[in-house]
């Protein structure tokens, strides 16, 4: 698959109550011009709803923005992708997110971090790129070896 037939699909939400769109809102429009297909949510989505959208969107990655300390349920919404056989999609984080409870979620499943000062360019690279993962390991899943 070469970069002109490749076209990663991206969800970029909020989950919780945390209400502070403006950043998920500009990485939403960075991957769109990096010619991502993205689904956008407004805040305070549910995981039920998340994981269901993700599901019905065949999405690759899923972009969760927090900036209070909503990042503290993405080892439930991890939990709730594996259940629903979407443990294949890779999941970032972005946002305000301590250094002692980055652990936390990246032993819970999440393939990276993004804090204050990353640059779109690195999100868009790291994103297409683990799109690319996600595209392969559902393909790995769906015929074993």
């Amino acid at each position: 698959m070469n970069d002109d037939d490749f076209r990663p699909r991206v969800l970029v939400t909020k989950i919780g109550l945390d209400g502070h769109d403006r950043g998920s809102r500009i990485v939403a429009a960075a991957c769109r011009d990096a010619g991502m297909e993205v689904i956008y949510t407004p805040p305070w989505q549910s995981i039920p709803a998340v994981v269901k959208l993700a599901l019905e969107e065949d999405v690759d990655v899923v972009g969760i923005s927090s900036l209070a300390t909503d990042h503290l349920i993405v080892p439930k919404l991890m939990t709730a992708l594996r259940d629903a056989g979407l443990g294949h999609m890779r999941v970032v984080v972005g946002g305000i997110v301590p250094d002692n409870e980055e652990k936390l979620l990246i032993e819970s499943g999440v393939r990276e971090v993004f804090h204050p000062g990353s640059t779109m360019d690195d999100i868009t690279t790291r994103m297409r790129e683990y799109a690319r993962e996600a595209r392969r390991a559902g393909a790995d899943a769906e015929n074993p070896t």
